[in-house]
């Protein structure tokens, strides 16, 4: 390992490398993303007997994974996420000792604030499923809300909540330090992590994997597990193989230290904030986020339909997305092993932040704590979300090619469940049971002839 840096935002390309490690003439399992997904999956593969590779085409988190919001939330997942979910906040927790605290883990609950009646009958109506697992979500008067998070001077001029549903044992962590922690953990446990290494292809023989072709070289193995967030598409279309994934901007701001209002996370219709442990803020606009129209979304466009009338108040549409992002439209679609990839012309995919958004996120965030007003801005950010029609996962093998696994589209969620993914992915590997039903992130759920059911997005 080389260079360390402190950083309190994204990690960027020019980062110095940090990782480093010679390429292996063959391992058991290839990883494809040093983002949480991949970087959680090798550690457990590692400790699971198996010889593992970490190939990242820019920096470990330099994208999603060190740009998301650095909620570690079970409050309102998925029916089929939340157990899941629920062993990776145990899992966070083990792992923030294990790196002496470098993941800036901390429980400090989620509120989902409402401010009508209509949605907080809908922030009530998932405690069905929160009961189910016996989690301690519970609902919120106003009184109580008024309580947890302090307003003062807060009036009638001041936006108002009526309630809100809160989960006191969800927690955070700081996401730009927290990955390369565990990819240095990893790394000490005899992980190979190389950064600046794209996977350019996958070598098959007979309709199995039996190694992937490196800009750096050749590895022999026998499974590989592609996480590769934003680009997962694109890698995979290139082998024939087609999943409805697209990718859409999110932009977040951190604001300069200020007084605690709430020690936690939380998020109403159009404001999410989380304090940071450098006594700032991270806030972001809610579920706000902008589409680029590019050859996949005119392709995918029924599949998401089901979910794009939901979403569409929150959804800015943009014509082309900036050279190089992985659905623009002059971004190659065919390579060879031995030609340059997209994944080498673009090493980390850093998208411009929407600074009208910031400013709105700023003049809102002054209407709901009148006693701090507008924050000051130290930095603002923003990130390509991987998607799926129905803002869920797909965590699966890909059939007809033995060997390959898939760990993506985690819609925005993917920082906090990571751990519990990495699980799974080392069952996966070795042939065992996963411990989990993730029927609902099959593969094969977009082919045959299921009825998508959307999940929930915040």
């Amino acid at each position: 390992m080389t260079n360390t840096q402190t950083i309190s935002g994204p990690v960027q390309q020019s980062t110095p490398i940090r990782f480093a490690d010679a390429l292996p003439d063959a391992v058991d399992v290839v990883v494809i993303g040093g983002g949480v997904i991949g970087i959680f999956a090798a550690l457990y593969m590692s400790r699971a007997g198996l010889k593992v590779l970490v190939c990242e085409k820019g920096r470990v988190a330099c994208e999603q994974s060190s740009r998301n919001w650095g909620w570690i939330r079970q409050h309102g997942r998925d029916r089929a996420e939340l157990p899941i979910m629920m062993e990776a906040s145990r899992l966070w927790e083990e792992t923030d000792k294990e790196t002496g605290g470098k993941t800036g883990f901390k429980r400090g609950g989620v509120c989902y604030l409402a401010s009508s009646e209509a949605k907080l009958a809908r922030r009530e109506s998932w405690l069905e499923i929160a009961r189910e697992h016996q989690l301690d979500t519970r609902m919120l008067s106003k009184a109580e809300v008024d309580a947890l998070i302090d307003r003062p001077g807060a009036n009638g001029n001041s936006h108002q909540w009526l309630g809100a549903s809160y989960t006191p044992s969800d927690a955070r962590a700081e996401a730009w330090q927290a990955i390369p922690a565990v990819a240095e953990l990893a790394q000490d446990e005899g992980v190979p992590v190389r950064e600046n290494c794209a996977v350019r292809m996958l070598y098959t023989e007979g309709g199995n994997v039996k190694g992937v072709v490196t800009e750096d070289g050749f590895v022999k193995c026998e499974q590989v597990v592609v996480a590769a967030g934003a680009w997962t598409s694109l890698f995979v279309k290139r082998h024939g193989i087609n999943i409805p994934q697209l990718s859409v901007r999110s932009t977040v701001c951190q604001t300069a230290p200020m007084p605690e209002v709430f020690k936690g996370n939380a998020a109403d219709e159009t404001l999410a904030f989380r304090r940071r442990n450098d006594g700032g803020y991270n806030l972001a606009g809610g579920a706000r986020h902008d589409c680029y129209i590019g050859p996949d979304a005119f392709r995918h466009f029924f599949k998401y339909l089901p979910v794009a009338a939901e979403h569409l108040p929150d959804t800015t549409f943009k014509f082309a997305a900036p050279n190089g992002f992985p659905d623009a439209w002059g971004t190659s679609r065919k390579w060879t092993d031995d030609e340059k990839s997209p994944f080498e012309n673009m090493r980390v995919l850093d998208p411009e932040p929407n600074i009208k958004q910031v400013e709105t996120i700023r003049e809102n965030f002054a209407v709901r704590f009148p006693h701090l007003g507008k924050p000051e801005i130290k930095k603002a950010w923003a990130g390509m979300i991987d998607c799926m029609p129905d803002v869920v996962p797909v965590v699966d093998r890909v059939p007809g090619l033995n060997g390959l696994i898939i760990a993506t589209g985690m819609s925005g969620h993917g920082f906090g469940i990571g751990p519990g993914f990495g699980k799974i992915l080392t069952a996966m590997v070795q042939g065992k049971p996963v411990g989990h039903d993730i029927s609902r992130f099959r593969f094969s759920r977009f082919t045959d002839g299921s009825k998508l059911e959307p999940g929930p997005s915040i």
